[in-house]
């Protein structure tokens, strides 16, 4: 989290501050903002390595106070206006595109005002895995499963509980028993009540449909933004198979142990 007040700057209302963030992944807060902030992203990985990565930022629900840009070599191009309410957007560029410029809009009371925003560094494949415009609710191949298996944040066996739409985030929210968890990149899916049962959630996209069903399924995905996304989700008895057959051929790319 990086943090900053505009109100030390307020006898010099056009100031620039330089900002640099070391992390992946993070949040600015700017508070009472005047002026303008210049968001430097230095991660500690290899320089020639900052062409293969995506940039993407989700504003806070109640951020306001100014506009954030993409900068290059001087020139402004809009990203998030100024009183934008758009409910679980994410901005995404690529890093080589440019950096970010927070500028203050003229406020008669800044005191009430904070900009802030959430911010993830990652490559540009999983970037496309996360923001597919095309047939985003497509399902996937077998091999597709079978490397979603090996690279995703988290891997589990489960079924659906309940799926509650959300319309004005144009998302769904599916409510998932665990029966059993082979990874989580965070802690997601936890135990709950006496019972002992594991539970957690997992969003999509509206558009996909999704429904409470029977049986169980291999869910994968990825964290985005402290969220578990959903990738591919085979019916558990259909990823059997596949890996099965993989393994037989000797083609599987990892080992989970499925049964």
């Amino acid at each position: 989290l990086s943090s900053s007040s505009g109100l030390t700057h307020e006898s010099h209302r056009k100031d620039v501050e330089q900002v640099y963030l070391r992390c992946s992944e993070g949040s600015i807060e700017w508070m009472y903002p005047t002026g303008a902030l210049i968001v430097n992203l230095r991660p500690n990985i290899s320089p020639a390595s900052y062409k293969h990565l995506t940039v993407c930022i989700k504003p806070f629900k109640d951020s306001a106070g100014a506009n954030i840009y993409l900068e290059k070599t001087g020139e402004l191009k809009l990203l998030v206006r100024d009183g934008d309410r758009s409910p679980s957007r994410v901005y995404c560029f690529g890093y080589d595109q440019g950096g970010l410029f927070v500028e203050a809009t003229p406020q008669q009371d800044i005191s009430r005002k904070i900009t802030g925003f959430q911010y993830e560094l990652m490559s540009k494949g999983i970037a496309a895995d996360l923001h597919t415009a095309s047939a985003p609710c497509r399902p996937c191949s077998d091999t597709e499963v079978l490397l979603a298996v090996c690279t995703s944040d988290f891997v589990i066996r489960g079924s659906i509980q309940n799926v509650t739409n959300q319309a004005e985030e144009q998302e769904s929210v599916i409510h998932v028993g665990v029966n059993k968890l082979y990874r989580q990149k965070s802690k997601v899916f936890q135990l709950t009540g006496e019972s002992g049962n594991w539970r957690g959630q997992i969003k999509t996209l509206l558009e996909c449909g999704v429904k409470p069903g029977d049986g169980d399924f291999l869910f994968t995905g990825r964290m985005h933004f402290g969220e578990a996304r959903l990738g591919c989700a085979p019916r558990f008895k259909d990823f059997q198979r596949m890996y099965k057959e993989a393994k037989d051929k000797g083609l599987n790319p990892c080992e989970i142990g499925p049964d």
